[in-house]
């Protein structure tokens, strides 16, 4: 049996412990064996098992009981959101931008408030007038569609959102070096369309908007 051996012990300790989760020994919903018994196993102290739990619960891996001890809530830690998005191909960004786009834009039809509309307002301008830089150009893009996100008013989706901005910049100033976009005017009205539905308060159409215009990036990389 697997025994913790050098320095830094809570660290190794949380390793073993994963690789016997992963291992299958425990199974998800499981109660792991007592400190006294699972500390003997791995050859460290009380103190640096509980250190080593609590690294673990920190990446959702187990859930400490008050009183019915340590329990099995994941067999494996979930990669964070940057090595996911360095991993991930721009079409897959893309649709899940679509996904989280298309809602934002019908929450921010519903719930937009003045100041949220001369943001995106101001943005579309800011969009318009960017100068010829690739570099220019997506920043400006980037910054119209995280205002339609934050007229949402939803922190989640936001969150989201900024989590795709490093890999999405780096992604879209790669391909429009390659493909520069086929017809600006179009693509603009397009961004013009959205703003309109979110000014008229037309959930629907302004979902339909965001859903069009990045399924017609998407295949624009096909």
């Amino acid at each position: 049996m697997s025994q913790v051996q050098r320095h830094p012990l809570a660290a190794q300790a949380a390793e073993v412990l994963l690789e016997r989760l992963r291992a299958g020994e425990w199974e998800l919903g499981h109660r792991l064996p007592g400190e006294t018994t699972l500390a003997a196993q791995l050859g460290v102290g009380r103190s640096t098992l509980r250190e080593a739990i609590r690294e673990l619960a920190g990446r959702g891996v187990l859930e400490s009981r008050q009183g019915a001890g340590v329990f099995v809530t994941s067999l494996d830690v979930a990669e964070d959101w940057d090595t996911v998005l360095r991993r991930a191909d721009i079409a897959a960004v893309i649709e899940a931008r679509i996904a989280i786009e298309a809602e934002a834009a019908a929450l921010a039809a519903a719930r937009r408030t003045p100041a949220d509309l001369r943001n995106i307002l101001r943005a579309l301008t800011a969009r318009a007038e960017a100068d010829a830089s690739i570099e220019a150009l997506v920043d400006a893009d980037t910054a119209f569609h995280r205002t339609v996100v934050v007229a949402a008013h939803n922190d989640i989706l936001l969150e989201m959102f900024n989590a795709f901005v490093p890999r999405l910049r780096r992604s879209m100033i790669d391909m429009l070096r390659i493909r520069p976009i086929a017809d600006p005017p179009a693509d603009h009205h397009a961004h013009e369309d959205l703003y309109v539905a979110i000014r008229a308060r037309k959930p629907d159409v302004a979902a339909s908007a965001s859903r069009v215009h990045l399924t017609a990036l998407r295949a624009a990389l096909a």
